[in-house]
């Protein structure tokens, strides 16, 4: 099965309704607010993460590069 990812849009407004049913229109902007800050913290902790994976796998290339230099000058 395809997972979450294949919901579709037939789905996703059957969830909007039972979402608008059980907190009602009033909380509603509330609760799309509190997602969005979610979602976008998520976001910048995965962006975080993804940055320092790439200056990891910078910093082994330079320091591999460091040490053939280095090998090279002492033959």
């Amino acid at each position: 099965m395809g997972g979450i990812a294949s919901i579709g849009v037939p789905g996703l407004i059957i969830i909007l309704v039972i979402v608008l049913i059980i907190f009602g229109p009033k909380k509603l902007p509330e609760i799309g607010g509190a997602v969005g800050k979610t979602f976008a913290e998520f976001k910048r902790s995965t962006k975080g993460l993804m940055d320092d994976d790439d200056e990891d796998d910078k910093d082994k290339k330079d320091k591999k590069e460091t040490a053939e230099t280095n090998k090279t000058e002492s033959l």
